[in-house]
Order: C-alpha cells, then sequence, then structure tokens
C-alpha cells in the first residue's frame, strides 16, 4: 500500500515538474518573447505579446510578426533585433495579406522550425529568402512574358537609354544630379500594373521643344528647363517598342518575370502543360511548385531535402533524379537551371475570393489572355526549344531517338513554307512530335509567325520547285518499286524500321508525312542528307554502306508511296 502511495507522490510531483517547466518555457523561454523583449518604438518598450494578422476574407490567420514586429500593422517604427526590420516596399500590405499567403511555411506557428515549415510531414515549406518573389505565382499570371534573349535585350535598351536619370525603377535612379543635369520623374517600378501613357514619347519630346523654346510654357517645376535639353534624345521605333516591352513587364516583382523569361526559351511547354496550355506527352506544372517534398525521391540529391534542390537536380539530371524519365537533359548553364527552378516554385495557385483575383489572372483565366508573348522567337522557345534546342538546331539525348534540326540552311531550303506549317499543325505520328493546332496549343497565326522566325534565324528560303509534287512514279518510268523495297531493306530499315515505324530515325510510314513531302523533298534528303541528325547522304555513300544512284532513290521512294493511304 505504501509503495502505492509513494509511487503516486513521486508520479504527481514529476508530473507538477513537467507542468511548470512548460508555463516557464511559454511564458519565458519563447523566442518571440525574447525578440520582442529586446525592442522598442518612440514610445519606449513594446508590450510583449502575441501578434497576428487575421483576413477574413483571405482565411488567412498568421503569426509571423509575433516575430517580425516591425512587419506589422501600425508597428514599422520598432527597432530592437536584427529581426525587427520593415518589409521591403512591395506592391501588397503586408499588414492586409499578412505573410504565409506569399512565402508560405505555417502561419499559426510560434516556433521558428514550424513557422518556417521545416518540420517532418509538413508540406508546405516556407520559399527560400532568395525565391521570395516566387510566391507572386500564387496569385498573379503576369501576361505577355517573352523569351529571355527579347527581355534582356528590352531591359539593356531603357538602361542604355539612360531612361534611370530621371526615373525609379526597383529602388535604382531618379536621383537629382547637381547643375541641373537630370529631373525626378515617376516611379516606374510597377507601370506594368497600374498602366502608363501610351504616348510618352510624344510627351518627352514636347517638353524638349518646350524647353528650347523661350516662348513656350514652362516645362513642370521639378523639371529645369537646361535638363530637357540634355536629358532626353530622340529615341528610334524598334527602341521604343523595347522600352514598351520593357514597361509591360514592370510588375514589382523583377526576379518573377526574368524567371518566367527563361522559362519561356526552354521549350517546356512543348510537353508539359501550364493551366490548360502545352502538351500533353508529361507531368502538368500548373501546381508544381506546391509538392510536397516529402513525397519526392532524394536518394540522388546532394544537400537538403527541399523542393528547390529537388528541381536544380532534375533539370540537371532527369534520368538520374525520376528512373525512366523521358525527359532530355538540359543543355542551358547553372543559372538558367537557377531560374528555371526559380519559376517552377511560382507555379502555385490559390482560390480567392473575387474582390482579391488580380486583373492579370482574371485576364488570363477569363479572356484568354497569353503568359508568354506571341513573336515567332519567343512561341519557338515556349513550344519548341525544349526539344529542337533553343536556335532550332536539334537535340541529342543519350538512351533517346535524336530530336532532329529544323533550322539547318539545307532542311530550310527543301521544305516548303506549306510543309513546315502542316507538319506543325499535324505533329508527326510514331515521334514524340504532336499536332499543335489545338486548344492549348498554337493557332495557324502563331504558327505561320514560327515559320516566319525559323526562315530569318536561318537566313535561307525554300528553293522554288519546278517539278510536280509527285514526279517519281509519272516521270521517266524509272521507279521499280520492287527494287526500292530490297534497297530500302538493305540501306534504311536500321534506322527507319522494316515497316517504316521508325527507330532512331524518324517512321516514314507516316500518312501526314507522306502526304505533305513532295517527291523532291524525299529525293533531295535522301541523296544529300539532313543536316544536325545521324542521316548520311547516300548519293555519295561512305566506307560503312553503299551509295545509291538517282534512279535508285528514286526506286526507295516508289516503294515507300506505297505506305500512303491516299494520294495527291
Amino acid at each position: 500500500m505504501k509503495k502505492n502511495k509513494y509511487l503516486l507522490l513521486l508520479s504527481s510531483l514529476g508530473t507538477l515538474i513537467l507542468l511548470v517547466g512548460a508555463a516557464v518555457q511559454e511564458n519565458f523561454g519563447k523566442d518571440w518573447r525574447k525578440i520582442q523583449a529586446t525592442a522598442h518604438s518612440d514610445e519606449g518598450p513594446i508590450p510583449v505579446q502575441l501578434r497576428q494578422i487575421v483576413n477574413g476574407t483571405l482565411r488567412t490567420s498568421d503569426r509571423c510578426v509575433s516575430c517580425h514586429v516591425a512587419m506589422g500593422p501600425g508597428e514599422q517604427s520598432v527597432t530592437g533585433s536584427p529581426l525587427l526590420v520593415q518589409h521591403k516596399k512591395v506592391v501588397h500590405d503586408p499588414a492586409e495579406y499578412g505573410c504565409a499567403i506569399c512565402h508560405g511555411g505555417q502561419g499559426q506557428a510560434t516556433e521558428k522550425e514550424a513557422a518556417h515549415g521545416e518540420v517532418e510531414f509538413w508540406p508546405e515549406p516556407m520559399l527560400p529568402a532568395s525565391r521570395s518573389y516566387a510566391g507572386c505565382g500564387t496569385c498573379h499570371a503576369t501576361l505577355h512574358v517573352p523569351n529571355h534573349q527579347t527581355y534582356l535585350r528590352a531591359r539593356a535598351t531603357f538602361e542604355r537609354l539612360d531612361c534611370r536619370t530621371c526615373h525609379r525603377v526597383n529602388d535604382r535612379g531618379g536621383t537629382v544630379r547637381p547643375g541641373g543635369g537630370s529631373l525626378e520623374g515617376p516611379d516606374l517600378s510597377r507601370v506594368g500594373l497600374a498602366g502608363y501613357a501610351a504616348d510618352w514619347y510624344p510627351r518627352h519630346l514636347q517638353h524638349v521643344s518646350d524647353a528650347a523654346s523661350a516662348t513656350a510654357p514652362s516645362p513642370p517645376p521639378s523639371a529645369p528647363p537646361s535638363a530637357w535639353k540634355t536629358a532626353f534624345a530622340p529615341v528610334s521605333g524598334e527602341d521604343q517598342a523595347a522600352v514598351k516591352t520593357y514597361l509591360d513587364l514592370l510588375v514589382g516583382a523583377p526576379q518573377f518575370v526574368e524567371a518566367k523569361s527563361v522559362f519561356n526559351s526552354s521549350g517546356c511547354l512543348g510537353c508539359h502543360k501550364i493551366s490548360g496550355v502545352g502538351g500533353d506527352e508529361a507531368t502538368d506544372l500548373s501546381r508544381a511548385g506546391e509538392r510536397d517534398p516529402g513525397q519526392l525521391p532524394f536518394h540522388e540529391v546532394a544537400g537538403r531535402p527541399t523542393l528547390e534542390n529537388w528541381l536544380g537536380e532534375h533539370f540537371r539530371s532527369p534520368s538520374g533524379v525520376v528512373a525512366n524519365s523521358r525527359m532530355p537533359a538540359l543543355a542551358v548553364s547553372d543559372q538558367d537551371i537557377d531560374w528555371l527552378t526559380f519559376y517552377v516554385l511560382s507555379l502555385r495557385r490559390r482560390e480567392l475570393p473575387s474582390t482579391y483575383v488580380p486583373r492579370d489572372r482574371v485576364r488570363a483565366t477569363k479572356l484568354g489572355e497569353r503568359e508568354y508573348a506571341d513573336d515567332g522567337a519567343t512561341l519557338f522557345g515556349t513550344f519548341c526549344a525544349g526539344c529542337h534546342g533553343p536556335k532550332g538546331l536539334g537535340r541529342r539525348s543519350p538512351g533517346m531517338p535524336s530530336f532532329p534540326s529544323i533550322a539547318s540552311p539545307g532542311f530550310l531550303a527543301l521544305a516548303s513554307d506549306d510543309f513546315l506549317i502542316a507538319t506543325i499543325r499535324q505533329g508527326r505520328p510514331g515521334r514524340r512530335m504532336p499536332g499543335w493546332e489545338r486548344d492549348g496549343g498554337l493557332t495557324r497565326d502563331d504558327i505561320a509567325k514560327v515559320v516566319a522566325w525559323l526562315r530569318e534565324t536561318s537566313g535561307t528560303q525554300a528553293k522554288p520547285d519546278p517539278k510536280p509534287r509527285r514526279w517519281v512514279e509519272t516521270g521517266q518510268g524509272t521507279a521499280d518499286k520492287d527494287l526500292g523495297k530490297r534497297l530500302y531493306a538493305a540501306s534504311c530499315s536500321g534506322c527507319h524500321g522494316d515497316k517504316g515505324q521508325g527507330i532512331e530515325g524518324p517512321a516514314l510510314n507516316n500518312q501526314i508525312l507522306l502526304a505533305n513531302a513532295t517527291d523532291t523533298f524525299l529525293a533531295e534528303t535522301i541523296s544529300g542528307g539532313r543536316e544536325g541528325t545521324s542521316m548520311q547522304g547516300f548519293l555519295a555513300g561512305s566506307s560503312s554502306r553503299r551509295s545509291l544512284s538517282p534512279q535508285e532513290i528514286e526506286a526507295v521512294i516508289a516503294f515507300i508511296r506505297t505506305w500512303e493511304v491516299t494520294r495527291k
């Protein structure tokens, strides 16, 4: 009996000690309490208490401001710990939106690891500080973003024209210099959202004219007349278009826009879909930035098991991270992999009340506006570069059939615009090339722009073909199908398959190819080969295979035509 009493006494004392320890920890040992104890405002020490931001409309509630007090409503003057700094100026007021909606993490937690989502089984860890702009993708859909080269050219044009002399953009520029050499213009950091005067250039010229005229009205007080005489020079039409491109992309999130421009240069939508746009070959990426790191394989990924590290390694070696991946390794720089990782982290979605849905998201989802620009270079970069390479010169990946060069002068000299357009529209059955004239793909106008870009890039127009589309069998009577069958089996089937189904080389038993390729195209390709691929010309032959005479090549074409169901 006494033993039970002693056991009850000891367990009660243990429980009391635990409760006292928990109370001390909760009321004195919490990090947020220690941080607030060091904080001061203009009126003196601040009260130490749990702080939070609640937005009932957005259905958000987070307590990040318990540590980051100076980011809370009405407490921007609080100083003390290094954590007590004001939030960087952004489009939205953090005091209204809170923190977790943009940054991720576990908003209602009060411990650092838990709040940042760095605990086991929490599926939404906070974005790394260097990727904070990726949170913009949760709500926003920045529209008409060009490829990376066009974006860099537009930004460089803005810099070259010295626009920052007068205008501030992303905390740089707009400083008035001694001697009237510059003037203070509007801050342009967010004009892509707020809008700007479309006639800005004529207005600037008018200011220059007014400053040069003694009788003209004076420029605004903040703009000394002498400054307008020296601070602005005529701008060419090409440069005006580049400046417009840059201004339209000033949405207060420069890193997010640049990451998106790199994505629009990498051809990812050729296989992946985002918001219903893109290919059906691979995983839908619309919410790839929300993937739970706990559900991903990290056995081949160095460093911490974070989604950021997994994405970076996956871009470097897709099949090394995901077994049997059909994604080719990206032949891009580490910097571009960094940008691609950044953009995929931004692929998030949040259901918002109608009053909070941003205009760009409405324009994208309700009005069908595109998140990529519609010039030929960007369309090719967005949909085609992943397989055909950034310049259309093809891509080879170990263990995969090669993707052909479509921008080589030799190919474009043989391929008519009609052939190229039909191939893009209808695709290539038996290969990974889908037909792109469809919902979530390209319009006929888009396809024409891609073809025009290929012509411009290569500097090659199609050679005139005086012969009819089908001349082999209706010509001199030299096309012997039986001979062609034997020659095909000996010289062609190893790459194209014994029934034309395609192996290393493309499928020739392909109704779309057979319907659109002329006999001249086939004859010239067999004779001279195909640049950027393993297809060598048969007219000359080599040490590893016999050459074919023009008559034998015509015989092969006649045999290939036997696979055609409907002849034109």
